[in-house]
């Protein structure tokens, strides 16, 4: 049986690869995988446009499209106990915990969020659900490696060389393809807080008037003149945050080989208890890896064609897109490997949505097979850099969508060389 489930996976990979190569490809690597979702916060103005905004922007493109359905949740309803809120505070006394989250203050809140999240991903076994999609699993518990087939690049030529009787070499290289495919699995859970500037500057125009009454009077008059100009610049508009918070599917040896002995099926051989023991079972884990936050000034124009709305969602795409960039570059699991697009001149499809402004270095990256294994390695071949005069602004712009029009420079170009050819992967370096 084993046997046969390792033939169909190789007969299914050997299948796509054909199919790819009837149709040009710019380069074939793998990607990392992606879920996104949102936390229910409190109302806030335009909540419904802003939530609207990121459930309907267009998926992040340097990862596949790893979407479970689950798109939002409410940490109220996973509330800490005093114990999990000693671990965040450290305090002596638990005691000191009983009073209510309110009394905490929004410090406290936003110190909470990310133990709340992981007590939803944990309670709502969201990373089971992500493994079950990269089996495809069914209703009736049977799993297959569809999709693992699809997003697995391999040597055609190596796998031609396999065969049936060739079983030891077929585990070893679904192995090596579930530990860098499935390993590289992710969860962005984002933030919103939407105010409108107005209240908030009126607040420090009062504090500042205040702090300025004693004030000789000769100044006073200037002094208030110019607290009431800096009040009238920053009361238009409204204020957009995003905090995003950045999970990392487990998958190691240990978890991949419990996998396949203990839960893993296929149609042929249905077993109930395997799957209720994979509907309950706490192996799956998503782990923290960080957070990073963006903010934007959201203002509008009598020379604006666009909608309030429309500004609205624009400015929080941008601003999502921004935190995803501030990711990358924080946290090297979460770095994308990018294919260079020509060589001569050295460009690539990335850009200003990246977070690129000019200068940033990048590893260039071979990427080898072993013949025998199948095994994918990096190799470092050189360093090249953004050129700050000719980079990519492929940051969300409906209106050019909306008119076909593309933009002069479709590409960013960077220097450091002429050995460099298309194909070639590149990741940022810190």
């Amino acid at each position: 049986m084993k046997k046969n489930i390792y033939l169909s996976a190789f007969l299914l990979v050997t299948s796509f690869i054909v199919n790819a190569q009837e149709k040009p490809l710019d380069v074939k690597y793998r990607r990392s995988s992606l879920h996104t979702m949102v936390v229910e916060t409190d109302k806030f103005p335009k909540k419904e446009v802003v939530l609207n905004a990121f459930n309907n922007a267009p998926f992040p493109d340097k990862y596949n499209d790893h979407q479970i359905g689950v798109k939002s949740f409410n940490p109220n309803n996973y509330p800490l106990t005093n114990e999990e809120k000693a671990t965040i505070y450290k305090q002596s006394k638990l005691a000191s915990f009983a009073k209510s989250t309110a009394g905490l203050g929004t410090d406290s809140l936003s110190k909470e969020l990310p133990l709340k999240i992981q007590k939803y991903l944990a309670k709502e076994k969201i990373a089971n659900k992500l493994v079950a999609k990269w089996f495809n699993r069914q209703p009736d518990g049977s799993f297959d490696y569809t999709l693992i087939a699809e997003r697995g690049i391999f040597n055609a030529s190596f796998l031609e060389l396999k065969s049936a009787e060739s079983s030891s070499d077929g585990i070893y290289l679904l192995n090596t393809a579930g530990l860098e495919l499935i390993d590289n699995t992710f969860v962005v859970i984002n933030k919103f807080n939407f105010v409108a500037n107005e209240p908030i500057a009126r607040a420090i125009r009062d504090a500042a008037r205040e702090a300025a009454k004693d004030t000789p009077a000769l100044l006073l008059d200037k002094v208030n003149k110019g607290i009431d100009a800096t009040y009238e610049k920053t009361k238009e508009g409204y204020s957009i945050w995003a905090t995003s918070y950045l999970y990392k599917l487990v998958w190691d040896e240990t978890t991949a080989n419990i996998f396949n002995t203990e839960l893993y099926m296929e149609k042929d051989s249905l077993d109930p208890k395997k799957k209720l023991a994979f509907d309950n079972s706490d192996l799956f884990k998503l782990e923290f890896v960080g957070e990073e936050s963006a903010s934007g000034l959201v203002t509008f124009s009598l020379t604006e064609k666009r909608t309030e709305d429309q500004i609205i969602e624009l400015s929080t795409i941008r601003i999502v897109d921004n935190v995803y960039a501030k990711l990358q570059k924080k946290y090297d699991v979460f770095k994308t490997k990018t294919p260079l697009f020509t060589g001569n001149p050295i460009t690539a499809k990335i850009g200003k949505k990246e977070g690129l402004e000019g200068g940033e270095k990048f590893e260039v990256l071979e990427m080898n097979q072993d013949p025998k294994t199948g095994a994918i390695t990096y190799k470092n071949i050189g360093t090249i850099k953004v050129d700050k005069n000719l980079i990519w602004d492929n940051t969300y712009n409906p209106t050019n969508e909306e008119n076909n029009s593309t933009p002069t420079i479709d590409r960013t170009t960077f220097s450091g060389g002429s050995k460099f050819y298309p194909g070639l992967l590149i990741k940022q370096i810190k």
